[in-house]
This record gives C-alpha cells, structure tokens and sequence, in this order.
C-alpha cells in the first residue's frame, strides 16, 4: 500500500489522475475479532464530477449491533433482516434480526469534498476472515456501485470497483 501511495504522490505531481486511491474505503480497515468496532466509510468524490446524495452500505452476516452515524443534513435509514441462525451475544439473549443495510440520504456531498460516514458494530468471534461491505453511491448523475469482492488470492486493489473490507484479527496477549 505504501508503494501505491508513493506512485500515486509522484503521478498527482506529474499530472496524471490516480485512481486507484478514489475508491470508498473503510477507515481502520481492521478490528479485533468479538469486539465492539467503529469504522469510518471514506467517499472521497462524486460521480464523474456529480455531488453524492445517497451511500448505501450494505452489513455482512455475523456482524451484530450496527449503530450508523448521524450526520448533518443526512437522512439515515436501517433495512433489517431475520438470521439464517440466530446469535447468542447480548447478555444471554438470542439475536434473531440484524441489520441487513444502512442508507445515508441528503447532503449533498460535493464532488470535489470528500466525507466520512461511521458504523459501530459487534464483530464476529472467529479471527482470519475478512468481511466485505458492499456500497452503492447514489449521485445526482448517476450511480457507482463498489462491489467487488476479490476471488481468493487476488489482490483487492486490481479490482475496478472493489467494496470497502474489515479484517478480523485476534486479540493481541498482554
């Protein structure tokens, strides 16, 4: 990631447009597996020049607990789904539903501005994996859809429209 950072810097000098660091991301993208997280999404443009009006983001399974940001001048709304099989985490309780996606409508967010709009939420126990969150952008001229979750062992950056990730990893020992 450095090594893209630093092609990007001497690009942007060199007056070339450096895609590949516009994509939205998740900020950390890293969490301890079974612990409460907060991450941020990063829109860093519009649409081909079009201010944002809407970024949908949507929950992978195993993730408990989402609670979305509430931003100024932005709408939020959360579509829920019933589990395939039920979680036990919330002091003894059975979740049976979760957060299925969560939708940010208003702004508008400029082009040329980027935002952040945060999620906290319950990982999942087992460390390793890496849970990929699908974002739909909606501009005022058109929609980008960052979707793409990479095959196994092909890098996420060498897709074109690659969806925002969390990796799990373990606690650290003291």
């Amino acid at each position: 990631m450095l090594r893209l950072f630093i092609a990007c810097g001497i690009f942007t000098l060199l007056g070339f447009v450096c895609p590949a660091l516009a994509h939205v991301t998740a900020h950390p993208d890293a969490g301890v597996a079974g612990s409460y997280f907060e991450t941020r999404f990063i829109v860093p443009h519009g649409c081909n020049g079009s201010p944002t009006i809407a970024l949908r983001i949507a929950i992978p399974d195993g993730i408990a607990g989402v609670t979305p940001q509430m931003k100024p001048g932005w709408k939020v709304s959360i579509r829920r789904r019933k589990l395939e099989q039920p979680l036990s985490q919330n002091h003894g309780k059975q979740i049976i539903g979760g957060v299925a996606e969560v939708e940010w409508r208003g702004g508008p967010l400029p082009n040329d501005l980027y935002d952040a709009f945060g999620l906290m939420m319950k990982l999942p126990a087992a460390p390793g994996r890496t849970l990929y969150f699908p974002v739909t952008q909606e501009c005022r001229d058109g929609v980008r859809h960052w979707t793409g979750i990479p095959a196994n062992g092909q890098p996420w950056h060498d897709l074109p429209s690659p969806a925002p990730f969390v990796k799990l990893v373990p606690k650290k020992a003291r």
